[in-house]
């Protein structure tokens, strides 16, 4: 099994590594209700998604 003759610098490791960080993920608005939201999903608090109401939720 091929093995590194050398050991890689931490200047290299480290670039490589540059990449990992764990993003905040974006959030939009409902248009509908103003509650934040992942975009491109159906929003949990009014059930509308592109101004249409896909889910409906009950009233409390």
């Amino acid at each position: 099994m091929p093995v590194p003759k050398r050991r890689h610098s931490k200047a290299r490791r480290d670039k490589r590594r540059a990449h990992d960080a764990i993003k905040e993920p974006s959030i939009s608005f409902c248009p509908n209700c103003k509650e934040p939201k992942l975009p491109h999903r159906v929003c949990l608090n009014c059930g509308y998604y592109n101004g249409r109401e896909v889910i409906r939720l009950s009233e409390e």
